[in-house]
């Protein structure tokens, strides 16, 4: 049986936070929601914080990937070694 791991987003902007709940594997609906909320022109949440987001998003993916590919401590990324890691 899966466990659902629930995964969190924030942006701070101006007197606003918006937080992002989503579970694993759901990015593509999370990133249909940023697309949904900068056309939406009622709300304070433009293309840029969309942008930012999914830039935050992509990064998480791409270090999870790394975690899973490399768990000992070597870097896909950089090919060098995560400080703090005993290699």
């Amino acid at each position: 049986m899966s466990q659902t791991h629930i995964k969190k987003l924030s942006l701070l902007k101006e007197r606003e936070k918006f937080l992002f709940r989503y579970e694993s594997g759901r990015e593509e609906e999370l990133l249909d929601s940023f697309v949904e909320m900068a056309n939406d022109r009622d709300n304070n949440f433009d293309w840029f914080d969309a942008a930012v987001l999914s830039f935050q998003l992509s990064k998480q993916l791409v270090e999870e990937a790394d975690q899973l590919l490399c768990p000992q401590g070597h870097s896909l990324q950089t090919g060098s070694v995560i400080p703090g890691t005993d290699i």
